[in-house]
């Protein structure tokens, strides 16, 4: 195995590389704040919205991510009625739309339990203060909430490096789906072991961020 190789390897492989980071950026950009969302529905008074909010969290974290992909890429144009609008949906878009579905859904547990941290009596004196409830939540509640769940944002956050593996599974061209082709093509298992790599570094890079951050709430 010489250096050309190993290059060559790392090239191919790491072609995918700009899809894995582009559906990593999207999941978080757009799961974060719609998982704070949907905290703030499951403590709705409106109580169908309410309900709502938790039969959402429960379909989400109660079934595989695959499964879902799967369902919003194959199952949602046969849907009876709505399904013309789905039909024409790429296989990229239904795996943003996936994850970022089901991620929300953990970080808006995560962010509940966040909440949950918070004591009454943080509530009781921003309303002595005279502040708004939206002021009450943007700057009493929500950064004691997130000091609380950075720990667990941030294995979710890891936890989410791994898993855009699973674009493999709608065929969408990333580092998985890249390395298996050079496998094929090649007879070789190196491709793969590039691809663990690849993860590898991604997770030390976005481990080194997390710790920063954790560090900065940590006051």
């Amino acid at each position: 195995m010489d250096f050309a190789y190993i290059a060559s390897t790392f090239l191919r492989v790491g072609a995918g590389l700009g899809t894995t980071l582009k559906l990593f950026f999207i999941t978080i950009l757009a799961s974060l704040p719609l998982g704070f969302l949907i905290t703030l529905l499951l403590r709705s008074g409106i109580t169908p919205l309410r309900w709502l909010a938790k039969v959402f969290v429960y379909l989400m974290r109660s079934t595989p991510l695959v499964l879902q992909l799967l369902f919003i890429y194959f199952g949602l144009p046969y849907l009876p009625g709505v399904g013309n609008y789905f039909s024409t949906m790429g296989r990229f878009t239904a795996t943003i739309w996936g994850f970022v579905l089901n991620y929300a859904a953990y970080f808006a547990e995560i962010f509940r339990g966040g909440l949950l941290a918070v004591e009454a009596g943080q509530y009781e004196a921003a309303k002595v203060l005279g502040l708004t409830r939206w002021q009450t939540i943007t700057r009493v509640v929500f950064p004691q909430m997130l000091r609380v769940a950075m720990p667990s944002i941030s294995n979710e956050t890891i936890t989410l490096v791994k898993d855009t593996s699973l674009m493999f599974t709608l065929a969408v061209p990333e580092v998985l789906q890249f390395a298996k082709s050079a496998v094929s093509s090649t007879g070789k298992t190196f491709p793969f072991v590039v691809a663990g790599i690849i993860y590898l570094v991604m997770n030390l890079a976005i481990t080194w961020l997390l710790k920063a951050a954790e560090k900065r709430f940590d006051y």
